[in-house]
């Protein structure tokens, strides 16, 4: 019996302790055997570990998983180009926030938006910024890719909600630093090989509040600041550090929070490639309508799932067939057609997309 960190959980394991959110709602009873999506489950209420009764699991050898999508994308210039530019950013962005961090220099926050944003430059008609996302290798330096995967997603949702230019600008810089109080966790416990145990996951979650304080009297401005103090809190108070409620999230924090969790949930795992973005979009649409700002929400998944009008998906029945319709009340199941038939997934329930192919 271990306490398991959430990203390194497999289908298979068995809970040992009923799963509670921060606001003691039920997730996951004891006993529960984790699938897939029950583990997506836990990540999207940001559960950071988990006690499990089977965790021989862990010694389980997985092969690296390759959908045809994945090969596609990551065959194409326009995915390569990106890959270049952003590991040249990544080790830039990681200059300038070690020498905020422990130097306290200055950042010329306009240089490093231009030089963020243009990252975006990198990509070709035929490639959206969400097919090379939900594509990008695992670096060894996670927060600072994930911070800048993050500012990228800000700037393409406030772009959405038509923002104005300044306030796109403050949305990227937000998602930018919206983790740097990261870098105020112990090494030891922060890039530990081992599994953390419980008191040092507590550590980790004080990486809002410690931003907060490291950065509080700087020139940044206060809705960068409210984003990294905020960014782990939801609308409907079951978050954290404060637990605060709608009314009283900064809306850059909101659209942060989103980005956020859902650059953690396509991620790929060490027992599958990357998650299908439908199965992400209808993890939100069933638990986070409440947890997010209902219009910000919308308007990024339903963008999103836009993104995929007539890509070829894998259905759970076993075919193969393309997206052609995007259902507005049921962003996740789209009508699509497999050769002359047309399926209307928002009225079969009991069929999904299980990839795009």
């Amino acid at each position: 019996m271990k306490r398991i960190i959430t990203a390194s959980l497999i289908p298979g394991m068995i809970t040992s302790e009923d799963v509670y959110t921060y606001n003691d709602q039920l997730i996951l009873p004891k006993g529960h055997v984790l699938t897939d999506k029950t583990i997506t489950k836990l990540e999207f209420f940001s559960i950071i570990n988990v006690l499990i009764e089977n965790d021989h699991l862990l010694e389980r050898k997985f092969r690296d998983i390759e959908t045809p999508y994945s090969d596609r994308v990551k065959k194409s210039d326009g995915y390569k180009r990106f890959v270049k530019r952003f590991d040249m950013e990544r080790q830039s962005f990681k200059i300038t926030i070690n020498d905020l961090v422990e130097r306290n220099l200055p950042v010329d926050t306009t240089a490093l938006y231009e030089k963020t944003i243009a990252l975006l430059d990198e990509e070709n008609s035929k490639l959206s910024y969400f097919d090379i996302l939900h594509n990008l290798r695992t670096y060894d330096d996670p927060t600072y890719a994930h911070s800048i995967n993050v500012g990228l997603i800000c700037h393409v949702l406030a772009r959405w909600m038509k923002y104005s230019p300044e306030d796109v600008k403050t949305a990227t810089l937000c998602g930018l630093f919206h983790d740097v109080g990261k870098l105020m966790i112990p090494e030891e416990i922060l890039n530990k090989p081992g599994k953390l145990t419980a008191a040092e996951f507590t550590v980790i979650k004080t990486h809002t509040s410690e931003g907060y304080k490291l950065l509080k009297d700087n020139s940044l401005g206060a809705h960068i600041k409210n984003s990294i103090l905020m960014h782990h809190e939801r609308c409907d108070g079951s978050g954290y550090p404060l637990g605060l409620k709608a009314a009283k999230i900064d809306n850059f924090a909101k659209m942060v929070a989103i980005a956020d969790l859902y650059d953690a949930m396509t991620s790929p795992r060490v027992y599958r490639g990357p998650m299908c973005p439908f199965q992400v979009v209808e993890e939100f649409e069933r638990e986070g309508l409440q947890k997010h700002d209902p219009k910000m929400i919308l308007v990024f998944l339903e963008n999103v799932v836009n993104t995929y009008l007539q890509n070829r998906v894998k259905l759970s029945n076993g075919l193969e067939a393309d997206v052609i319709f995007i259902n507005h009340d049921h962003l996740a199941r789209p009508t699509v057609r497999s050769g002359n038939q047309f399926i209307d997934l928002a009225e079969e329930q009991t069929i999904e997309i299980e990839a795009l192919i």
